[in-house]
């Protein structure tokens, strides 16, 4: 069995507007950004746990929705277990994202809403209590 290191993952995550991405993550979101790289095919914004990485090359499709991501070039979806769902909503929404799924209670103590990124890549922010 895997012994991790840390208690969080590192993502990479495939984006055609790396200044779209950059202001989604970093502004909207706050997660750091901690530099500007090169990966092996496109540059490379560092945000904390989601290094975004820019790329010409991957094709644009219309991506809406879980079962039409290309599993080549995107992922299918990514949450955040948060604390603050209703400020994260509005902050959202005053940025003019729309949400794909609406502040939803799913069962008992947890309540969740989505957005897609500017690539269209699923985010979901999960708050229990």
């Amino acid at each position: 069995m895997m012994q991790a290191a840390k208690d969080s993952i590192d993502l990479g995550i495939m984006c055609g507007d790396i200044h779209a991405s950059l202001h989604f993550y970093h502004d909207l979101l706050g997660l750091p950004n901690v530099g500007v790289t090169e990966a092996t095919t496109a540059p490379c914004i560092a945000c904390a746990l989601a290094p975004v990485m820019s790329s010409s090359s991957i094709p644009r499709t219309d991506r809406a929705g879980l079962h039409r991501q290309s599993p080549t070039t995107c992922l299918r979806y990514l949450t955040f277990v948060v604390t603050n769902l209703d400020e994260v909503i509005q902050r959202l929404e005053a940025a003019h994202m729309a949400f794909t799924r609406p502040k939803t209670t799913i069962r008992p103590g947890t309540t969740i809403a989505m957005v897609q990124d500017p690539d269209g890549n699923m985010v979901a922010f999960v708050e229990r209590g």
